[in-house]
């Protein structure tokens, strides 16, 4: 009861939020390769991975279950040039409640508590490793860890009625990781107003402050995450590799610094096959052919 009483007294339930999150992958193909798990539903079609947070009981809490089952989907098959895109999505009104705080109480060790934050550092330096985008796909409210988690996507495309809140200070823990995620998204001010309040921002709020990506009407969400993923299936997977893994780099960079690189970057790139089809393609006023190499 603990680990969720704070969603029932400070989270508005969105009870007019589809249950349904998981089936993008069915509206995208009906050749569907779909594995349901304890904690997630995994689905994979036309080169898009869906990793769908599948746990009514505790509202989509990130245990180490949980957060076992989503890195072990993130992180398969990287190799394999068929995957353009991984979405993260969830079932029900909470897309997800953060941390389970059964795995939190003081009962258990030092080194168990640190094992379940590291968890979820390991799954969002995995979401910047991963050589194809990672969206987020949201569709209801999101709280603590899940923050972390949804701030940490490439992309990131909710519905209207999602919102955002950070209120584990209410019983004693500041949130001090998922700040670390949101303090590189948006402004200091808001990010601390959201973590020594605990108040929650709506979807609207949360793209004017720079942590979403885009707000879209709640029926609308899947046909704006199959616009991106398409947008996605038509570029080089090689170049979009490229180019993630730079943008990534120069963010801990000088300015200076950044743009040196990012000219040694943008040269490498130009030796890729897919940047050299790329260029002949425009010259010759055609659809470029990719090989993603």
């Amino acid at each position: 009861m603990l680990r969720h009483l704070f969603l029932w007294n400070k989270i508005p339930v969105l009870s007019a939020i589809t249950q349904n999150a998981c089936a993008l992958n069915a509206t995208m193909s009906t050749t569907t390769s779909a594995t349901t798990r304890q904690f997630c539903q995994i689905s994979e079609a036309n080169g898009v991975r869906e990793i769908c947070l599948n746990e009514p009981k505790t509202r989509n809490a990130l245990s180490l279950g949980m957060m076992n089952e989503i890195l072990n989907a993130l992180k398969q098959t990287w190799e394999d040039t068929n995957l353009r895109c991984i979405i993260i999505s969830s079932t029900g009104p909470i897309w997800s409640s953060g941390h389970d705080l059964k795995e939190l109480v003081p009962e258990r060790s030092e080194e168990q508590q640190r094992a379940v934050f590291e968890k979820l550092t390991e799954i969002i330096y995995n979401i910047r490793k991963a050589p194809v985008p990672v969206l987020a796909k949201v569709n209801g409210v999101v709280a603590a860890g899940g923050v972390q988690l949804v701030a940490s996507c490439d992309i990131i495309v909710c519905s209207e009625k999602s919102s955002f809140i950070t209120p584990s200070a209410n019983f004693g823990v500041f949130a001090s990781t998922p700040a670390v995620a949101m303090t590189r998204v948006m402004s200091h001010s808001k990010c601390l107003d959201m973590l020594m309040t605990g108040h929650p921002i709506s979807a609207r709020e949360a793209y004017v402050q720079g942590m979403v990506s885009r707000v879209v009407p709640n029926e609308e969400l899947d046909a704006e995450i199959v616009k991106i993923v398409d947008a996605i299936k038509h570029k080089s997977r090689s170049v979009l590799a490229l180019g993630k893994e730079f943008f990534y780099q120069q963010l801990e960079l000088t300015l200076d610094e950044a743009y040196k690189q990012g000219a040694k970057k943008m040269t490498e790139n130009l030796k890729l096959n897919d940047s050299k089809e790329g260029l002949r393609s425009f010259m010759e006023k055609r659809k470029p052919v990719w090989s993603h190499l």
